[in-house]
């Protein structure tokens, strides 16, 4: 089977590695908020091209702690996407604040027009989180144009576009915080849960390191109620000594294979979205549409021939059961987000595939139309 992401490969390649930064770790004696972490943090800044880098628990915690250094409150609306991992809308509740979701655009992202025209007329909302889906950059001047136009406070959810830049500007720059998820399949990932959150503004990392840990502004000093979310060391050392050196080459491999799909895949019945004009896409995924109908047709035909498959996201976040009693804004019909989630099919884009797998990957969906 061609997986989706190889995990086993990946440790062939990265696995004397990364023992020797546990041995490290376990050598120091020091697991917690140590040196590991501290250095990570300066190396991820540095790549990121970021005054500072503050490393947290997950993903979700740096959603959730950049909306309250940003002071996010209950009852404070949030305009974000439909179509994104749950993730993105559970930070927004758990601060108490209320979604307020508008439609993709045709590549899949929020859709930065229609924010335009919604914030012009609901000045109730001042706080923005889009997603760079799929690893695709989003237009970050119209980003930056939205926060200079109406004031509002932007979140980047960039947990899957890390090395991803839109006219040579990277992700996360055109907010006030950027947050981003080291969970094992995300291009730079840990081997667990992780996150971190970007920034150029000291106090602000000031306040997200107070509050990742327990609110404290010093030893047994808590300023503020916070979190239990640090990154640990084992993590720390991980990221660093083994797969941050890596990046550049994984994403790299990446846009060789999405490129080499881009151009093999000629199947009438699938379409490509690719990334708005501008975009350098960190390909985190490469989605395929296909007609609704056919979509689980193409997901057994993939599995007969020995292809993984995904699919992201089938459902929307607001039809989802747990915000049955969330209040929450569905602003249209989000038609273009619902044809992504009927349509959808995620197929292999890691850089252990090797080129005949990619090869193998875009025969089979060219002769798709054959087994219909």
């Amino acid at each position: 089977m061609i997986a989706l992401n190889d995990f086993t490969r990946q440790w062939h390649d990265t696995g004397t590695c990364i023992l020797d930064a546990v041995r490290t770790v376990g050598e120091s004696g020091w697991y917690i908020l140590g040196n590991e972490v501290r250095e990570f943090e300066k190396a991820l800044a540095e790549h990121w091209n970021f005054a500072q880098a503050v490393g947290v628990a997950s993903g979700l915690d740096a959603l959730e702690i950049s909306l309250k250094v940003l002071g996010c409150k209950p009852g404070d609306r949030v305009l974000t996407t439909p179509l994104s991992a749950f993730a993105t809308t559970l930070a927004i509740v758990r601060v108490g604040a209320i979604p307020v979701f508008a439609d993709v655009d045709e590549h899949g992202g929020l859709d930065l027009d229609l924010c335009h025209d919604i914030l012009q007329t609901r000045r109730d909302i001042r706080f923005l989180m889009p997603v760079h889906l799929y690893g695709h950059a989003l237009d970050l001047g119209k980003l930056r144009r939205l926060r200079e136009t109406f004031g509002c406070s932007i979140v980047e959810d960039c947990a899957q576009s890390i090395s991803a830049s839109f006219n040579g500007a990277f992700t996360g720059s055109a907010g006030h915080l950027a947050a981003t998820s080291f969970y094992p399949t995300k291009n730079l990932g840990a081997m667990g849960d992780a996150g971190a959150i970007l920034t150029n503004d000291d106090e602000a990392a000031a306040r997200i390191r107070a509050i990742s840990d327990y609110g404290q502004v010093a030893r047994y000093k808590h300023q503020v109620v916070g979190h239990n979310s640090r990154l640990d060391e084992l993590h720390g050392a991980i990221l660093r000594r083994v797969f941050l050196q890596r990046l550049n080459g994984w994403t790299a491999r990446r846009r060789e294979i999405a490129s080499r799909y881009l151009r093999g895949i000629k199947n009438p019945r699938i379409e490509m979205p690719e990334p708005p004009e501008g975009s350098q896409s960190a390909w985190h995924l490469f989605p395929v549409l296909v007609d609704p109908a056919l979509k689980q047709d193409v997901m057994r035909y993939l599995a007969r021939n020995e292809v993984a498959c995904g699919e992201h996201y089938p459902e929307l976040i607001p039809a989802q059961e747990a915000l049955r009693d969330i209040t929450y804004e569905l602003i249209g019909e989000c038609a273009v987000a619902n044809l992504f989630a009927r349509s959808e099919v995620s197929i292999p884009i890691h850089p252990y595939l090797t080129d005949q797998e990619v090869t193998r990957v875009t025969d089979v969906l060219n002769e798709w139309s054959a087994a219909i």
